[in-house]
């Protein structure tokens, strides 16, 4: 990494954490720390929604997901704009007629407070694990490319999270993500970019979609049902739609976004703008994987993309097979080449 990496990568990351932590100084109660003072205009909320469910796995992941088996997992999302909708109509209004501070405050209204607690600690079990995992990911490519160790990757990444959302609680998560949510699309954005840049000047836009087409990349819709085929549009318009239900209308990580909204309308349209965009942008990730797999198909992809692990094995007794697995697909390519 040359300084201007440097400046880019810490001065983005000190950049948000003061940001969050300056512009969310006045919350004072509990209203103010939980649902932001009921501050938050539509558009915050419909981009805090989808940067919550969008962290660092999915856009290490999808791309991953659409190389290795195209545009399939799109269908997966198809039932979220009526779960939006649905919601909408039921959850919303309800939540802020009962002006509670969490979904689970709601449990207690109409069970009691061993259901609310149960609810409660349930959520907060599988949301550390969670909160623990999308850490991991990007400490795990920080620590590959600064060649430092994992654990102390971890430690800083973890650590400039909490300092503005233990400060600033709901309204400054919201305000953060918004622009965390932009710089990560720019930068997938600027990657497909480099990888259509990078193509043969005699590849067009369109020639990318036949040929990843021809390759049974672009399976966009498959209409059978088969209770075997994990993606299809009926797992997505049923399951899919079951499953944002409960996940948007019963996880505090996502309710506490739209609880925040100023009024009852403005939740309903963050709602409603987050169904309506959450599946463009699924397809643009996707599409980028798509984009990256043609790149791969006229220049040599590495046996190992990870460099550091690569020179790790290299220094083992697996040096020769390594050696001899590089040999082989050096040979793959050349021939593949003669064939295009």
């Amino acid at each position: 990494m040359i300084l201007i990496d440097w400046i880019v990568l810490f001065g983005t990351l000190l950049a948000i954490v003061i940001y969050g932590t300056w512009k969310s100084r006045g919350s004072k109660d509990i209203e103010g720390y939980l649902l932001g003072d009921k501050s938050m205009p539509w558009w915050t909320v419909g981009i805090s929604i989808m940067a919550t469910q969008a962290s660092a796995i999915t856009f290490l992941s999808t791309p991953g997901q659409a190389y290795e088996d195209g545009m399939r997992f799109l269908q997966f999302y198809l039932g979220l704009p009526l779960a939006m909708i649905i919601l909408s109509v039921t959850a919303v209004p309800l939540y802020h007629k009962l002006k509670v501070f969490t979904a689970y405050e709601y449990l207690e209204t109409r069970f009691d407070v061993k259901t609310r607690s149960l609810a409660a600690f349930l959520f907060l079990m599988l949301r550390g694990l969670s909160v623990g995992i999308t850490i991991y990911a990007p400490s795990l490519i920080l620590s590959t490319i600064l060649n430092w160790n994992i654990n102390i990757t971890t430690i800083i990444i973890g650590s400039l999270v909490m300092i503005y959302t233990v400060s600033g609680g709901t309204r400054a998560v919201s305000l953060t993500q918004k622009y965390q949510l932009t710089i990560v699309m720019g930068g997938m954005l600027l990657a497909g970019s480099i990888a259509f840049f990078r193509l043969p000047t005699d590849v067009s836009f369109g020639n990318v979609f036949t040929m990843a087409g021809e390759m049974g990349k672009l399976n966009l819709v498959n209409l059978s049902f088969d209770l075997s085929d994990r993606y299809n549009i009926w797992s997505g318009l049923i399951g899919g739609l079951f499953l944002f239900l409960s996940y948007f209308g019963t996880d505090q990580s996502q309710v506490g976004r739209y609880l925040g909204g100023k009024s009852i309308t403005e939740s309903r349209l963050g709602l409603l703008f987050n169904g309506l965009l959450k599946v463009p942008m699924q397809f643009i990730i996707l599409y980028i994987g798509i984009l990256v797999f043609v790149f791969y198909q006229f220049h040599q992809p590495p046996v190992f993309h990870n460099l550091t692990l690569k020179e790790r094995a290299m220094q083992t007794e697996y040096a020769d097979e390594l050696a001899k697995l590089e040999s082989d697909h050096d040979l793959l390519l050349k021939t593949k080449s003669k064939k295009l």
